[in-house]
């Protein structure tokens, strides 16, 4: 007699509920994906995915559908905002030797959209308006979907949550919506027409500008034919919680006197966007567990990134990755689960904190951040290199 077949429920659509579904699909589980929304529409913006992710989606045989949507950057460099000076550059041309698997960059967008297409070919199920409303563990997990004006009920062996920054399966570890503080950084977003801009800006290159409480991410997308601009700003946000927390009303005025000082070609490729949003930053405190008997919490539900490292979706698929391992040997759930959290809440409680780190080094002044570019200029390719073993290469 055959085993049966252990059935998952995913809470989420995002890249992490995407990635989890295809994980545990590959792990031999019977898998449906509920996600609140109606479709899955263009919210967000460019984002890097970093070899510790991309290696994960090449066990999924999902790397090549992604890398068709991808840049391949060359290089990360670093300018200081006021002049344009270079401060240092990271090199990726060897990435795929040295940490084993491509460093990529694409819109969020068209990194869900292939990872929903991999889910198709799986036949894993994507059930869109569809809000998990209550759940109840024990012997399984047993949920209430509540879909447009109607409620169902289903169960599973397991449930992984992977609903967000405000999760509603985080509040069963009794932690709720309580801890969710706001950073004092608004990140301001934009793609902007790639004839709009300096040919050099069209580069596969990842282009990072440093200056008093202030920092800018850009890089090209889709072929070259846009170009990705992400503004971090130290400052109030003053517009309450949007349907999308990505898309926030942005305030152009206040975005365009934090750079005000900043050098010409600074302030060009900011007013060269014309549709500005606003994506004011969460952090949450971190978890000691991300598992509790049949239910597990994976990416920004289990532990929310600031930017500042490129490590949001990155983290949320080596979760994928880690948890179909667990599922895969080990033959009882929540031992499973149990061993999956033991295996990610050091290291993602980890680069929670590096990446807050990071943010504060981007936005020194004064003699502080004179000293941070000269440190910067000191690091040679190698050690620069180097310094992301831990992280790239995990």
């Amino acid at each position: 007699m055959s085993p049966v077949t252990r059935r998952a429920i995913v809470a989420g659509a995002g890249v992490g509920g995407l990635a989890a579904a295809l994980a545990v699909s590959k792990a031999g589980l019977d898998v449906t994906i509920y996600e609140r929304t109606e479709a899955l529409e263009e919210f967000g913006a460019g984002l890097q995915l970093t070899p510790n992710a991309t290696r994960v989606l090449a066990r999924l045989g999902a790397l090549e559908a992604v890398r068709d949507v991808a840049m391949v950057p060359d290089a990360v460099s670093a300018l200081r905002g006021s002049d344009d000076a270079v401060l240092m550059r990271l090199s990726l041309e060897d990435a795929e030797r040295r940490w084993g698997a491509p460093y990529l960059a694409l819109h969020r967008a068209d990194l869900q959209q292939a990872l929903a297409r991999a889910t198709e070919r799986k036949n894993i199920r994507l059930r869109l308006g569809s809000t998990v409303s209550n759940v109840t563990a024990g012997e399984r997990v047993d949920i209430e979907v509540t879909q447009r004006a109607a409620t169902v009920e289903e169960g599973a062996d397991l449930l992984i949550g992977a609903d967000g920054l405000r999760s509603r399966i985080r509040e069963k570890f009794a932690r709720g919506t309580d801890g969710l503080a706001f950073t004092g950084r608004v990140a301001f977003r934009a793609t902007i027409p790639a004839g709009l801009v300096e040919p050099r800006w069209k580069q596969a290159r990842v282009v990072l500008r440093l200056g008093p409480n202030a920092h800018l991410v850009h890089y090209p997308l889709r072929g070259a034919s846009v170009v990705n601009v992400v503004a971090v700003i130290e400052e109030s946000w003053r517009f309450g919680e949007t349907e999308h927390p990505w898309d926030g009303v942005a305030d152009r005025p206040t975005l365009e006197r934090a750079f005000a000082s900043w050098s010409s070609s600074t302030r060009k490729l900011i007013a060269s966007a014309t549709n500005w949003r606003a994506w004011p930053l969460y952090a949450r405190p971190a978890l000691g567990s991300f598992a509790l008997g049949r239910i597990a919490l994976l990416g920004d539900a289990a532990h929310p990134m600031v930017p500042f490292l490129a490590q949001g979706a990155a983290q949320a698929i080596e979760d994928a990755g880690v948890l179909a391992a667990a599922l895969a040997e080990i033959d009882d759930v929540p031992q499973a689960l149990a061993t999956y959290s033991r295996a990610r809440v050091s290291r993602a409680t980890r680069i929670q904190a590096e990446a807050l780190r990071q943010g504060r080094i981007y936005h020194l002044k004064g003699a502080m951040a004179v000293a941070r570019d000269a440190t910067m200029r000191l690091v040679g390719p190698r050690r620069l290199s180097a310094r992301y073993d831990w992280l790239y290469g995990a």
